[in-house]
């Protein structure tokens, strides 16, 4: 029969716990100190850097003018080009004759490489966002994003493309 022997003497656990305790918060003091130093608005420091040094004066550079607004143009200069991304038979071409029925111009009308697009989207080339989210909202769709992974000899001269999802 085994019997469990006992420890002759007992171990300080109040002390070990006060002297765990007294570590925590030493470090969670210096966590904060890191913390509030990175934290802290870098004009500051550079401020008292500066009045530590002989004043001299700085070029004014100013921020580059933003492009220019482009206005919102016609539905009839803009041309889409609408891919089937659903599997669907017929899918881009009735779409496709929908958005020519209100005015758009089409590049094509034509399967995508994949058939397995769970949304429907409008992408856009650059310059072409206001153009795309008209785009989308007279077609119902929600997704609007920049063109990504179509090299621009498959938009067939497009600036939009509308890719037919599941939903």
């Amino acid at each position: 029969m085994q019997h469990a022997q006992q420890i002759p003497t007992t171990f300080p656990w109040r002390a070990a716990t006060l002297v765990v305790g007294a570590i925590a918060t030493v470090e969670l003091a210096v966590l904060i100190g890191i913390g509030a130093v990175q934290l802290a608005p870098k004009h500051h420091v550079a401020t008292a850097a500066a009045a530590a040094k002989p004043h001299r004066v700085l070029p004014v550079v100013h921020a580059p003018a933003p492009p220019p607004s482009v206005p919102l143009r016609a539905r009839a200069r803009v041309r889409v080009l609408v891919l089937n991304g659903n599997g669907r038979q017929g899918a881009a071409s009735s779409e496709a004759a929908r958005l020519q029925s209100t005015g758009y111009r089409i590049g094509g009308a034509e399967n995508a490489q994949r058939h397995d697009y769970a949304r429907s989207m409008v992408l856009y080339v650059p310059g072409w966002v206001k153009e795309a989210r008209r785009l989308a909202r007279d077609t119902g769709i929600r997704l609007v994003a920049p063109v990504d992974g179509l090299r621009p000899a498959a938009l067939k001269g497009s600036k939009t493309v509308v890719i037919l999802g599941t939903a």
